[in-house]
């Protein structure tokens, strides 16, 4: 029999990432996409494209236009294919976002992700099932670690967190935004299903996850958006903590390795911190510098005082768990490479 895998969200960064991966190694890919990213940021957010790409490029990929809210849609579909395993990508994304649109952002993050496991547990309990969780589980419990400034960056001054957070850090009684709420929910349940019904399930706390294959907006998209508002010589925003706020970031086929590393190898109810870690790790004004040393445009910023509710002034993941229960996985791609990845994939489709 085939091996098949089901991926949601498959016409975004990391789905569209995960079926070209999956089909290298032999699968049938069904992406279930309905470019709800147009819908959450307009426009600049569409990911037809995207979809078009993998149906022209991976002859064994079949697409699915299915709302992953559509309970009776999604256990028809599960049922329908009993794939070999099963990656949840889909997401309202944003947590500026989910405050204007509250039952939305509930709606796919938790009842969706919900959907999704009870129709494995009823139809493949065997396949492992991956979810795209977030770092935003946490809440801004990560801003009461003692810090230092330097010149262009915060760091952790607390040696205890001298590789990053590791995922014992709490995710309790902090503020998260509605979006981190929503993922906390879908996050928990993942787990549950995992350690209540035994099912080969994790989480991924995904740190900035990008790529040459993001539709960044400025409500999410860290770096990819940061470079389309450098090589559209167009003014980039920041939001406070002085522009020198941190992020970890990964690329999409490293999140993706480390996908089909689970799934050869999966355990139940586990939860890994995924991201670049401190060698992937830069804040904003240093993304500024790499960008301008890639594109030669010099990057247009303003500074708004108030920063984002919520907002992590310092984060980058402990990735060390991850390695040691996975050995065969590591990062391919420097912060240097995605860069330069990110700006020639803007301006190959600014041409077009």
């Amino acid at each position: 029999m085939k091996k098949t895998v089901l991926v949601t969200g498959s016409s975004g960064l990391i789905g569209s990432e995960v079926a070209v991966h999956f089909h290298e190694r032999g699968f049938a890919v069904h992406g279930v996409d309905n470019n709800q990213r147009e819908n959450f940021f307009g426009p600049q957010g569409n990911t037809r494209w995207n979809q078009q790409r993998l149906a022209q490029a991976l002859k064994n990929f079949s697409h699915h236009e299915l709302d992953i809210r559509d309970r009776a849609g999604v256990l028809q579909l599960v049922e329908t294919l009993r794939p070999t395993c099963i990656v949840h990508t889909a997401a309202q994304p944003s947590h500026d976002l989910a405050a204007k649109i509250p039952f939305d952002d509930f709606d796919v993050n938790a009842v969706g992700t919900l959907n999704l496991l009870e129709a494995a547990r009823r139809h493949c309990p065997e396949s492992p099932f991956v979810h795209m969780s977030t770092n935003k589980v946490y809440g801004d419990l990560p801003n009461t670690i003692a810090l230092k400034e330097l010149d262009q960056r915060w760091d952790y001054a607390d040696a205890n967190f001298a590789h990053g957070i590791p995922e014992t850090f709490s995710i309790d009684q902090s503020k998260h935004s509605l979006f981190g709420a929503s993922k906390v929910a879908g996050d928990v349940m993942v787990q549950e299903y995992g350690r209540y019904f035994n099912l080969p399930t994790c989480c991924l706390r995904g740190g900035c996850l990008t790529g040459p294959n993001h539709s960044g907006v400025e409500l999410h998209g860290f770096l990819s958006y940061l470079v389309k508002c450098n090589l559209e010589e167009r003014e980039y925003k920041i939001f406070g903590y002085k522009g020198k706020q941190v992020r970890d970031n990964i690329h999409s086929a490293d999140v993706a390795g480390f996908m089909f590393e689970f799934f050869q190898a999966p355990r139940c109810g586990e939860v890994y911190n995924l991201g670049g870690g401190k060698d992937n790790a830069c804040s904003i004004l240093e993304a500024f510098e790499m960008a301008q040393a890639c594109s030669g445009k010099k990057q247009i910023s303003t500074y708004l005082d108030q920063a984002r509710s919520g907002d992590h002034i310092c984060y980058y993941s402990d990735l060390r768990k991850m390695k040691s229960h996975y050995p065969n996985w590591k990062l391919t791609r420097s912060l240097s490479q995605i860069f330069e990845e990110i700006v020639a994939s803007w301006r190959e489709r600014m041409t077009k």
